[in-house]
């Protein structure tokens, strides 16, 4: 039987279980399996739930991601490939096609290339939808920094994927479709 805490919680992850799974996808390709860095933060929030503002716990739960991610993605940074195929294996399970694979593999490669701050921006903001006024809160930033991030990382994603037949939007879209 569930406690009340764990009763409130799980209501309140609901909320954003689709936007932080997305998130999580992205930040992780690569670096670390995602279902280790959902159950880790997910343990991580749940242990910290009382001290999270209301309304907040999606910015928190994004936050702690980020920082896991990095976290396992040094300690694993030898299993690199293996990750990279775990990732794609399960985007194929999605019903990805061939093409679609090598768009998302691509922008990811591109991605891990900006400076972090762009990276997370660009992956907040395009792959996962959040407004810049949101990105600016759980960055705890200003919407001018956000928008610069953005523009910078916009503009150095296009330089990565120049040598590509396809271009940016087209990157995108790929990366938002398979993972929403």
């Amino acid at each position: 039987m569930p406690t009340q805490k764990q009763t409130i919680f799980l209501a309140a992850y609901a909320d954003c279980h689709d936007a932080f799974l997305r998130y999580c996808t992205t930040v992780s390709f690569g670096k670390c399996d995602v279902q280790d860095l959902v159950q880790d933060v997910m343990l991580s929030t749940f242990q910290h739930f009382d001290g999270i503002e209301e309304g907040k716990l999606l910015h928190y739960m994004i936050r702690a991601a980020r920082n896991r991610s990095i976290s396992l993605g040094r300690a694993r940074r030898f299993k690199a490939v293996d990750l990279e195929e775990q990732s794609l294996e399960r985007l194929r399970s999605k019903g990805a096609s061939a093409e679609t694979l090598l768009d998302v593999e691509t922008l990811y490669r591109a991605l891990n290339r900006l400076p972090e701050k762009q990276r997370n921006a660009v992956i907040l903001f395009e792959i996962n939808g959040f407004s810049v006024r949101e990105i600016a809160g759980m960055q705890g930033s200003s919407e001018a920094s956000v928008k610069m991030k953005l523009s910078r990382g916009r503009k150095r994603l296009r330089e990565l994927l120049t040598d590509s037949p396809r271009n940016y939007g087209q990157f995108v879209m790929s990366a938002k479709t398979i993972l929403l």
